[in-house]
């Protein structure tokens, strides 16, 4: 097929995203968008030509050339969330996946250098399963709302509350909260992880939702947080059942972090992989994922033959990463993401508990 040209595409207003401009892109030119450029990533255009508009490919095209040729010269890796956009998770990710499959896969790689395309906890944690690598996030802005609820001084006070109870922290917290937890859990092992402690009562922190759903699937009992992550706190029951009022054929996909009423108008609930797995296995006519809708974009790259419903709720963290940013720190090795010696054993510890019962 033939690569595209600036000349823009019919775009469906339901599923439309902002057009990329050169400062969204990087410092791409269309004017340098030569055949060279088009063949060598011919094979991401494959890929996404039915997920982004035609308008937006040669500034892509150009940054992701770029990334391809600074990846080979620093023996670098791009780890890429669930949660990218397409033409970062399709166009320069090496590994990709949720909180647990880049923890997981983080410490297998040989890279030199490790470029985390998600927000810093993430970034954090590639750094305590690779202390002796070179770690960098493109935006150091790139935070988390769920992170942000919940200091080392506040798991303190819970051990010193409920003295004895086991306390599992959430893969969406800083390094100085896991050092603080005996464990770390991701949405895809917590009900694993609650279960092994072999613990009448668990600390599970700091996603009040997730702690929920949790107790709906043990017999143990969850002490849970007030914290909450702000894509899927904004979910509601009502909206569901408004989108199944408009398409009968709908099958509703839920992020544990989704509030009670969110989970009980779902037909499944799991976490970022589980629901892609649910969308290869069951190949669902259409399909609503309540999540971060950057993740239907990619999983509709995947599975062409399902429709998706897009309710697009954003993380304004994870989009502060672009292909420019990823091009600049390759180019700086800037900014490097560093764990304090302190906290950080203490914090690989309980990660690496997680990973040992995962």
């Amino acid at each position: 097929m033939a690569q595209p040209t600036t000349a823009p595409r019919t775009a469906d207003p339901r599923t439309a995203r902002p057009a990329a401009t050169p400062e969204a892109a990087g410092d791409a030119r269309t004017d340098a968008y030569t055949p060279e450029v088009a063949e060598r990533t011919a094979d991401v255009w494959e890929r996404l030509k039915g997920t982004i508009p035609d308008i937006e490919w040669p500034f892509f095209a150009l940054e992701i050339d770029a990334i391809r040729r600074l990846k080979a010269e620093r023996n670098a890796v791009v780890l890429a969330h669930n949660y990218q956009t397409p033409e970062i998770f399709h166009g320069v990710a090496d590994i990709v996946g949720d909180s647990l499959a880049l923890a997981r896969r983080a410490g297998d790689t040989d890279a030199e250098v490790i470029v985390q395309a998600g927000v810093h906890f993430m970034a954090e944690t590639a750094k305590l399963v690779n202390p002796d690598k070179t770690v960098l996030i493109p935006d150091t802005g790139a935070g988390c709302s769920l992170a942000d609820s919940i200091t080392p001084a506040d798991v303190r006070q819970l051990r010193a509350r409920h003295p004895g109870v086991p306390v599992v922290t959430y893969v969406n917290t800083s390094a100085a909260v896991k050092a603080e937890a005996d464990v770390c859990c991701t949405s895809s092992n917590a009900v694993r992880v609650v279960e092994a402690l072999g613990a009448r009562r668990v600390l599970l922190i700091p996603d009040q939702y997730l702690a929920a759903w949790v107790a709906t699937q043990t017999d143990v009992e969850i002490i849970g947080w007030q914290g909450q992550c702000e894509v899927h706190a904004r979910f509601t029951g009502d909206q569901i059942r408004g989108y199944r009022r408009n398409f009968d054929d709908l099958t509703v996909i839920a992020h544990p972090e989704c509030p009670p009423d969110v989970i009980q108008a779902a037909d499944f609930t799991g976490s970022t992989a589980q629901m892609i797995d649910f969308v290869h296995a069951r190949q669902p006519a259409r399909v609503l994922l309540v999540t971060e809708c950057s993740m239907s974009d990619n999983v509709a790259a995947e599975a062409p033959e399902t429709r998706f419903v897009r309710p697009c709720n954003l993380c304004p963290h994870m989009k502060r990463i672009t292909l420019g940013g990823i091009r600049r720190a390759l180019e700086t090795l800037q900014p490097q993401v560093t764990v304090d010696p302190a906290v950080a054993g203490r914090a690989r510890r309980a990660v690496e508990r997680m990973l040992e019962i995962a």
